[in-house]
């Protein structure tokens, strides 16, 4: 089945430019369409990345604020971020942190880096 760059990312879980640095590298192969867009044979772009798939890598809900007295902001934050995984039909996990800037309150942001850096993340839900 083809389909465009939307969808085959979304079915891979990575972004459409990561699609786009595949086929410029040779990774993949891709066909136009005579209007120039581009379509994505499934098949076998699962066999390249079976391991991205969103399902079997973890979604994070990331909440911080900066200071003890912001600490009604990361409930409402949490709280956000929470419904807009929910929305989603994400299955997820949430970390908090205060970021004071004392290393013991930046348990949550160490974590978050160790485990993006493993692999074990697919999704990132966080907001600013």
């Amino acid at each position: 089945m083809r389909v465009g760059i939307g969808d085959a990312a979304r079915e891979l879980g990575v972004h459409p430019e990561t699609l786009r640095r595949w086929e410029k590298t040779g990774k993949i192969e891709v066909e136009r369409t005579p209007t120039g867009f581009r379509r994505y044979d499934l098949a076998k772009l699962r066999g390249l990345a079976p391991h991205r798939a969103p399902s079997t890598r973890a979604t994070l809900v990331y909440a911080r604020v900066f200071s003890h007295e912001r600490q009604d902001g990361l409930a409402r934050q949490s709280a956000l971020l929470e419904a807009f995984a929910a929305a989603n039909g994400w299955t997820y996990e949430v970390l908090r942190d205060l970021g004071s800037g004392r290393n013991d309150h930046q348990k949550g942001l160490r974590q978050l880096i160790r485990r993006i850096c493993s692999g074990e993340v697919g999704r990132l839900v966080l907001t600013h």
